[in-house]
């Protein structure tokens, strides 16, 4: 479904992206992993048509991502921000349904709210969460507010930055269960961005190693453990010493 080839990414001097291969099928949960800094969210802008890569090229369902009707083709993903994202403002209920009350997908007042609370509920929450702000919510709750936003009109692919960041253990596990149900109950097209191995393990269907600005490794997750790749090796043991320079 999404096709990068050669994708290249600098700020000045800084060469995020040097060349960065990858595909994810229709259907499949792909978690990218990486250091901090590595160009994880970098390579999600790119896609996303945020940031425009400087060479190369990214294509969804083989058409090229910088052209054609960016609100059609926006209109196909929904995305979990990583520090929730959720509009002080506005409440829990016109959070989740932000999307279903402007622009293209439109619904009455009424019918978005009936969605919104059934979202809320497929995440856990109960109706009376629905007229809440965001600031009475805990942590976790936030993060499923987020999600339920995420899957609420119904996306073909979905995005998860760092979904697990801020959780404790156990909200953590209860997250990523939650998002592989629904990713495979809707039969969506996952990309995860994390540095959490527990959520790999539990979401991924493949993993793909990005450092130095290319994608290292990329494979099953059921080979993680076994690639023999000396990258990956060290990341996911959390070793101080190897290819990887760590900053002190």
């Amino acid at each position: 479904m999404i096709t990068l080839t050669d994708v290249h990414k600098a700020f000045g001097a800084n060469k995020v992206l040097q060349g960065v291969d990858l595909e994810i099928g229709t259907g499949e949960s792909m978690v990218i992993i990486g250091g901090s800094g590595t160009g994880k969210s970098v390579l999600l802008k790119c896609i996303l048509g945020l940031v425009t890569p400087d060479r190369g090229t990214i294509t969804l369902d083989g058409q090229d991502v910088t052209k054609g009707d960016r609100d059609a083709f926006l209109a196909r993903f929904g995305m979990l921000f990583q520090g929730g994202a959720l509009f002080d403002s506005l409440s829990v209920w016109q959070n989740v349904a932000f999307r279903l009350l402007r622009g293209s997908q439109k619904r009455p007042k009424a019918e978005a709210r009936e969605i919104a609370i059934e979202k809320l509920r497929r995440v856990g929450l109960k109706p009376e969460v629905a007229d809440l702000y965001p600031a009475e919510l805990s942590g976790g709750m936030q993060k499923r507010v987020g999600l339920a936003r995420a899957i609420a009109a119904e996306p073909e692919i979905i995005f998860f930055d760092e979904p697990t960041t801020g959780l404790d253990p156990i909200m953590s596990g209860v997250i990523n269960e939650l998002i592989r149900e629904i990713v495979v109950e809707m039969g969506a097209t996952a990309m995860t961005i994390t540095h959490d191995m527990t959520s790999v393990r539990a979401i991924a269907d493949k993993v793909a190693m990005l450092h130095g600005g290319l994608i290292r490794w990329t494979g099953p997750v059921a080979q993680m453990d076994s690639s023999g790749d000396p990258y990956l090796d060290q990341f996911i043991h959390g070793r101080a010493e190897g290819p990887i320079e760590s900053v002190r």
